[in-house]
């Protein structure tokens, strides 16, 4: 029994053929949509290139990228399908593609949707990919005269101050590294001295911040410096004050920002996933309703149209049969009983035998 049957009018056949052509040249504009969102987060992505490890984050924009593209040849092509549709004696060039270009349109809307969810399930990736960007980046802040960082003080300072925020975890992994270039230091000075002495890989650690980590809103001048002690600052407690300077830090900000951009993207992918499958459910009920006609031999009668010509448990079955025959038809049957002909053959008799033979008759 066909799933879904539905009876179909030469009127109602002309006017869903005409429906679908409308709709494939909306579908068009959904696949520069994909292209586009593609293409934004790629660029959005490449913006902060310095900060971010190379990783497979630039799966998702790629996969909407392809998508995008794939969607709008297509499309092309299924309008000018549907718009041949409304008439019997165009579509019969069309009917031996209608049905593989309805799997391949099925397989394309299917990879719409793994666009989609792609979307919600990248967060551990990406949350690792500016982890170890940030790490690094930071760690190589005060190298301003080393060709190839220089420009990463400029880059994590500009990223603190856009984002509001301050070290890849929060404020104190700036206590953790030399962020101060030694061209700054003043070797003469006791104090840079004995702070170098006193680290195990001679560094300059300090409990302060890059000025990029102040608070512009804060009513107090910033404390960019000693933040832990106290009796640096007047009127100041370390531990219940609130700091005048960012306190989220730039991984949080950053993975905020990025999943923010994708969730809206998914949302969309989702949409246009949704849009894509109803055109092209309206296309197989054209295919079988158009196909009917041919085989019935009736134009102007009517015809009935389906999305499964079986039930989906036969149709499964049927599938699963023609998977399991594949390569088949070249394997050579090993049916009990059956053996290779050239084996196991008698020999036949040459030697001399009883045979009686006829004399050949003489001529008259």
């Amino acid at each position: 029994m066909a799933v879904l049957k539905v009876k179909f009018t030469k009127t109602k056949r002309d006017k869903l053929a005409q429906i679908l052509w409308i709709l494939n040249w909306v579908s068009v504009v959904s696949g520069i949509i994909l292209f586009s969102l593609g293409l934004f987060l790629k660029i959005e992505i490449k913006k902060r290139n310095e900060v971010m490890a190379k990783g497979d984050i630039n799966s998702v924009p790629n996969m909407l990228i392809s998508v995008g593209v794939i969607a709008c040849i297509i499309n092309f092509l299924g309008g000018k399908i549907c718009y041949d549709c409304s008439d019997a004696n165009k579509f019969s060039r069309w009917k031996l593609v209608m049905l593989p270009y309805i799997v391949c349109t099925f397989c394309f809307t299917f990879c719409i949707l793994v666009g989609a969810l792609m979307c919600y399930t990248m967060r551990n990736e990406l949350e690792e990919s500016l982890y170890l960007g940030l790490r690094d980046a930071i760690k190589f802040y005060k190298d301003m005269d080393i060709p190839g960082r220089c420009f990463l003080k400029k880059t994590v300072d500009m990223l603190q101050i856009g984002f509001q925020c301050c070290g890849n975890n929060g404020f104190r992994d700036w206590f953790e590294i030399q962020w101060v270039s030694p061209r700054y230091l003043n070797m003469a000075s006791k104090e840079v001295l004995d702070r170098l002495k006193s680290n195990v890989d001679g560094k300059f650690l300090v409990d302060g911040v890059p000025f990029s980590c102040c608070n512009p809103s804060s009513p107090r001048p910033c404390i960019q410096y000693q933040l832990t002690n106290n009796s640096a600052h007047y009127n100041y407690d370390f531990l219940t004050e609130e700091l005048n300077i960012w306190v989220k830090g730039c991984r949080e900000a950053l993975l905020d920002h990025y999943m923010a951009i994708m969730r809206s993207i998914g949302i969309t992918a989702l949409l246009i996933w949704l849009f894509e499958l109803s055109v092209l459910i309206g296309v197989r009920y054209l295919q079988t309703a158009m196909k009917n006609v041919l085989l019935f031999g009736d134009l102007e009668g009517e015809s009935d149209g389906w999305l499964l010509e079986n039930s989906f448990v036969e149709t499964a079955k049927y599938n699963i049969n023609i998977i399991k025959n594949l390569g088949k038809a070249n394997q050579i049957s090993t049916v009990s009983g059956m053996n290779d002909p050239n084996i196991d053959v008698q020999s036949t008799n040459c030697g001399k035998t009883n045979v009686t033979t006829k004399s050949i008759p003489a001529a008259s």
